[in-house]
């Protein structure tokens, strides 16, 4: 993978990322395709919104439809028929939400299935198996997700464990790459293994954990374990206290954030790649993303507003439908609505991070921030609720 950093403002860069199947502009956006799908959005919309990359579910597609079907399928790409890039989690946040239903030890984890209860096992070795089998672009070292509220002996140990696997993890990648089911198609070029930092809510766990995986030497590296409960102000110090021991010649890469003055902000800080089921979970909600503020579409004084949802944006939705008829799809629990609410709050988020692009270029970085923070504050009331990686 090759990166390179174009112009900058501050700690804030602009790159191109150059991988197998596309070349990525960042700071960028991932939508997220957990069971290789988008939620309620076919793949040639998400093309022609400018998605450059999107992130699918190591988890969820080890047990439906399986790895190996879809390597037999041609990979990723080809089963899901999406030409561009594609980034896999390593499923280590599915198997620590399921907390009643897994066991973890330093071989790897043991857990039951969601769908059936049937018992599978979790191990580095198998999570770089199955990321390979599934050819996406990136994929990400295995790792223990630790939850929120953690003491520092349960993040120590966490954190060691984490630190085992990675190495496992790049160890194993790297003896199997040759496997992906493209190398035919795409000679001389390979998948990128990402390092995850782990380390709870504590910076110098959090330091050290960035200085360790730096010394593996990874193409990229990830910052986890956030949005797992923690207010947002903690998720931004963590944030701020690891950026400054990654390296700024690779990838930056935040899981699992956020909101759009959130993903703005961390973009300022030095953030390359974000990713959040947030857009496409609140749009089949309701809720909507605007130049006015968050917006809850069931609200009855949207009932006969025959203006668009968002005078700023020109989206397909906004520039053909109204606030009453978005309303009535919602109210009437219409299919349509769910897609309709969905492209434009994925709009606005990619249109946003094609803006935080543009300012870092044009040197007017801080009045996007501030313009953006200032709409965060109008509209719905602000969620509490953090949105999670999946």
């Amino acid at each position: 993978m090759n990166f390179e950093i174009k112009s900058t403002f501050g700690p804030a860069r602009r790159a191109s990322m150059y991988l197998p199947h596309a070349a990525v502009q960042t700071p960028v956006f991932m939508p997220v395709g957990t069971q290789a799908t988008v939620k309620a959005i076919p793949q040639h919309l998400l093309e022609e919104l400018g998605a450059q990359i999107i992130l699918g579910n190591t988890y969820h597609l080890y047990l439906r439809p399986g790895h190996e079907v879809i390597r037999r399928l041609g990979g990723l790409h080809q089963f899901m028929s999406w030409p561009r890039a594609l980034l896999t989690d390593s499923g280590g946040f599915q198997v620590f939400s399921l907390s009643e239903l897994r066991k973890v030890t330093e071989e790897g984890v043991r857990f039951r299935s969601h769908l059936d209860g049937s018992s599978h096992f979790f191990s580095p070795e198998h999570s770089m198996d199955v990321q390979i089998a599934l050819g996406a672009d990136i994929v990400m070292a295995f790792d223990e997700c630790t939850e929120y509220p953690a003491d520092f002996g349960r993040a120590r140990k966490s954190l060691d464990l984490t630190l085992c696997w990675a190495q496992r993890s790049k160890d194993h990648f790297h003896a199997h790459q040759h496997e992906r089911p493209w190398a035919e198609n795409f000679a001389g070029q390979n998948q990128s293994l990402f390092g995850i930092v782990q380390g709870g809510m504590f910076p110098e766990l959090r330091r050290e954990a960035a200085e360790r995986l730096v010394e593996m030497d990874f193409p990229g590296y990830a910052i986890g374990g956030l949005s797992v409960g923690e207010p947002r102000t903690l998720t931004r110090e963590i944030i701020e206290a690891t950026l400054p021991f990654l390296p700024a010649t690779k990838p930056r890469y935040v899981m699992g954030v956020g909101y759009p003055e959130e993903i703005v902000e961390y973009a300022a800080m030095g953030v390359d790649m974000m990713d959040c089921v947030l857009p496409t979970r609140a749009a089949r909600h309701g809720l909507l993303f605007t130049s006015e503020g968050r917006l809850n579409i069931k609200n009855r004084r949207f009932a006969e507003d025959q203006g668009p949802l968002d005078p700023e944006c020109g989206c397909m939705v906004c520039s053909r439908y109204s606030r009453a008829y978005l309303r009535h799809l919602f109210v009437a629990q219409e299919v349509l609505g769910s897609v309709l609410n969905t492209v434009h709050n994925l709009a606005y988020y990619l249109d946003t991070m094609e803006s935080v692009r543009d300012a870092i270029e044009l040197g007017t970085l801080p009045a996007l921030v501030a313009r953006v923070r200032a709409r965060s504050t109008g509209g719905a009331s602000s969620e509490t609720e953090r949105p999670g990686s999946q």
